[in-house]
């Protein structure tokens, strides 16, 4: 069997740790459109387009740290090696990749400098097409598999709200994707879009330079941080104006510049539409328990749920997809997995999610690891690291300043400490 890994960021490499683990019967090869592993933890000033013309892949900024705690940021087998803190920074995060990439020998099987142009069902023998062009020699070649993987994350297509007015504003708009420094910000009035993870650190980021930052929200969990004098919260925008913004509450501020930290798009820029997937609101479909495309099975999409212990899910999606793949457990009848996905978006819209929140695991990561284990016969994630997600996401909410001086250990499956 010959499987193909698309990306070689922390998603990548777990897929090529197990099909190289020599448990399964594969040939695998991965390929990489930058000129090294990691994906979005590799830090890059520049942004815009490379010196081949691709868009930038990193929304790496400079002083980011980790937003979960290092104790469940390893993969099961594993960890992040012991260190006083547990909220690393991003160099840190890369050297782990580094190391785990070295420690089970996968470089031998990363192209890198290489990048997938077209990702296609096959009229030979083999099931998947794959058009690649060798960026360094600058030659177009194409490739047959059985298997795919595609690992290019999602977190480098940003996705940009049409807010009434935005051509009208004289200011500078930018994304978050493109932010590095806060030194751009420095003396500014800066209008900051969306509470999420992103738009919550940032906002306190820029603060440091900025004259003053309007954080505007809709968040649906009270924030409980006390921000700096500079920072004030306020509900969403109603419209742009030339120098500035009205609120929904009517109120309105002068602006310089407006940050727009409203996350991103999934994103295959690759992939032909006769894959038989499509992204609809931001749900990628149609999968199988988010992973699997039901309309050819030998397709995976590996790391598409969020607020999730990222890599240990990895982990677990690509060994549940290998047993499939591996003959060890037989799929479901295509009509059942299209089921299951329609319940699942069902039970989500009832709960007041979008269809565009498909992806969003948060307090139910649990389950789906545990639906995913037992479903394939495979081994379980331990309960600690989603009861530690949980613990580390509250405290973010209530205290963002200082939530990363929390260090943890796990004591077992089931049970962890805070060390303070």
């Amino acid at each position: 069997m010959k499987i193909a890994v698309i990306g070689a960021g922390s998603a990548g490499l777990a897929a090529l740790r197990h099909c190289a683990s020599g448990e399964i019967d594969c040939e695998v090869v991965c390929y990489e459109k930058t000129d090294q592993i990691g994906g979005t933890w590799v830090y890059r000033e520049e942004t815009g387009v490379d010196k081949y013309g691709l868009p930038i892949h990193t929304s790496m900024y400079k002083n980011l740290r980790t937003n979960l705690p290092k104790e469940v940021m390893g993969y099961p087998d594993y960890p992040v090696p012991d260190a006083p803190e547990s909220y690393l920074t991003r160099t840190q995060m890369l050297n782990f990749l580094n190391s785990y990439c070295d420690h089970f020998k996968l470089r031998q099987y990363i192209r890198i400098l290489h990048n997938v142009e077209l990702l296609e069902p096959s009229d030979g023998d083999r099931k998947w097409s794959i058009k690649v062009k060798d960026l360094q020699k600058n030659t177009v070649t194409k490739e047959s598999f059985d298997a795919v993987m595609v690992c290019n994350g999602h977190y480098f297509e940003p996705s940009v709200p049409k807010i009434k007015g935005h051509e009208t504003f004289q200011g500078r708009q930018m994304h978050s994707h493109d932010y590095r420094t806060s030194d751009i910000f420095a003396d500014k009035v800066v209008l900051v879009i969306g509470a999420g993870p992103s738009g919550m650190d940032l906002a306190l980021d820029i603060s440091k330079k900025a004259k003053r930052v309007i954080l505007s929200h809709h968040s649906r969990d009270p924030i409980g941080t006390v921000f700096p004098e500079n920072v004030v919260q306020k509900p969403d925008v109603k419209e742009l104006t030339e120098n500035g913004a009205v609120f929904t509450d009517d109120s309105s501020e002068l602006l310089d510049d407006v940050f727009y930290c409203t996350g991103y798009k999934y994103s295959f820029p690759f992939m032909d539409e006769k894959c038989g997937i499509r992204v609809d609101s931001n749900m990628v479909t149609p999968l199988w328990k988010h992973v699997v495309s039901t309309e050819n099975t030998s397709l995976a999409l590996i790391g598409l749920p969020y607020y999730v212990c990222a890599y240990s899910m990895f982990d677990l999606q690509v060994r549940f997809v290998l047993s499939f793949w591996s003959g060890r457990k037989e799929f479901p009848p295509k009509a059942e997995m299209l089921r299951e996905e329609r319940e699942e978006l069902e039970r989500k819209l009832k709960e007041g999610l979008g269809k565009r929140h498909f992806h969003l695991m948060g307090h139910q990561q649990g389950e789906y690891y545990t639906d995913l284990a037992d479903t394939a016969g495979i081994t379980p994630l331990p309960p600690v690291i989603s009861k530690l997600h949980d613990e580390s996401s509250m405290r973010f909410l209530d205290d963002l300043p200082h939530y990363r001086e929390a260090r943890y250990k796990i004591i077992d499956d089931y049970s962890f400490i805070r060390l303070e």
